[in-house]
């Protein structure tokens, strides 16, 4: 027997988009929030694109509550669009892990394409690769301010000698022109970062904020490390949540971040300054229990496309 949810009892239809949107082209994007999926960047060869059907997975977790877009979201006090709706899906890039260079271009080209066209892209992916093109996209659009939320730095200079891969983000967005500042969040355990790249990312500016700081301190405290009135890019690592409300991760680590650290840091960073694009990547539904993941990274994205629309 077919399963039952709550889209069957409200009435949703089969849809291919995040929560129902429309479906586009790049030509169709005009303000708002365009939604792309980026399977994959620049994978390392021992794991491959490993989060590629993530875009797929957290469309069809939030796909039941299509029917209900207008409703209320107390989460945003009000609809997600609450002028209607004003944001397009686009779809899935094409990917071909043996092409990472092809890869970074088509996301760098997209994001650029629709920051050009005045809307904010909104990137699920895929690895922690993703983030270096994604960010990429913005220089020819002015200065940006990068918030990360992450259990990991991601600032090794190179792994295997690669230098574009998801230990190496954070480092590469600092060495961008136009980024400006850097704040990280969540970090907890251990990961790739040895002790010299961390004083590295200290010596470079970035601040940091770890989980335990969160749990003891609050999410305020990142809150006021953003610059008032700045363009904000966040980079939102799945594996900075909890294991236990995400736990489709490939790096699990106990005491991560909860869901409303994640969703009252996004309201603060819009209540100051401007969020310009966000990006979520690292989710692996391979290893998630029963679409919880899914379903959290997926309300996570909503409360992103009802603040953009609520800034625009």
């Amino acid at each position: 027997m077919a399963r039952k949810n709550i889209g069957t009892m409200m009435g949703s239809q089969t849809t291919s988009t995040f929560i129902g949107i429309p479906a586009g082209t790049l030509s169709d994007v005009s303000g708002g929030s365009a939604v792309f999926g980026a399977p994959c960047a620049t994978p390392y060869p021992s794991v491959g694109a490993y989060c590629k059907d993530a875009p797929a997975a957290i469309r069809g977790a939030i796909s039941s509550y299509q029917a209900n877009i207008d409703h209320m979201d107390f989460d945003l006090g009000g609809p997600i669009f609450p002028n209607g709706v004003n944001a397009i899906d686009l779809g899935d890039l094409d990917f071909d892990e043996s092409d990472a260079p092809a890869n970074r271009e088509r996301i760098r080209s997209t994001v650029s394409q629709i920051v050009a066209q005045g809307a904010v892209p909104v990137v699920i992916g895929g690895d922690d690769s993703i983030p270096i093109p994604m960010i990429e996209g913005f220089a020819e659009h002015g200065e940006y301010f990068v918030v990360q939320i992450d259990a990991h730095i991601d600032y090794r200079d190179e792994v295997g000698g690669e230098k574009l891969g998801l230990s190496s983000t954070m480092r590469r967005a600092f060495e961008m022109p136009h980024i400006k500042g850097l704040v990280q969040v969540g970090q907890r355990g251990i990961g790739s970062a040895r002790p010299q790249d961390y004083e590295d990312a200290k010596s470079h500016g970035v601040k940091f904020v770890s989980a335990r700081q969160v749990a003891s301190g609050g999410i305020q405290q990142v809150i006021d490390l953003v610059p008032a009135g700045v363009n904000v890019i966040v980079d939102l690592d799945c594996d900075a949540l909890d294991p236990s409300i995400v736990p489709g991760v490939i790096g699990r680590a106990p005491g991560g971040l909860t869901y409303w650290n994640v969703v009252e840091l996004l309201h603060g960073i819009a209540g100051k300054a401007k969020l310009s694009g966000f990006n979520l990547v690292e989710f692996m539904p391979d290893s998630d229990v029963d679409e919880i993941g899914a379903l959290n990274n997926a309300r996570i994205i909503c409360n992103v496309l009802g603040l953009v629309a609520r800034q625009s």
